[in-house]
């Protein structure tokens, strides 16, 4: 299949430049490469949304089964305190 294909000057210039290091041996060698990134990184953005989504079901689940307890930063930074002391001793 053949496809013509425009690009803006900047792109255009970075096929070039790609095409003369002589890493790729045509711009339709450095257009394929591209297009394979571009699926792997678009896989990737898939897996880790739903990673997040998975650990978000999580702790709604955990929510709903009460095993959240409210935050408190003042307690937080309370423990910290105290452990920070007590490590410093």
């Amino acid at each position: 299949m053949s496809l013509n294909i425009s690009l803006p000057p900047e792109l255009e210039n970075r096929v070039r430049q790609r095409v003369e290091s002589g890493l790729y041996g045509s711009a339709s060698e450095v257009v394929r490469e591209a297009l394979r990134l571009l699926d792997t990184y678009e896989q990737s953005k898939q897996a880790g949304l739903a990673a997040l989504r998975a650990d978000i079901e999580l702790g709604m689940a955990d929510r709903a089964a009460g095993r959240v307890t409210p935050f408190d930063a003042a307690t937080i930074k309370q423990r910290g305190r105290v452990l920070r002391e007590s490590e410093g001793q």
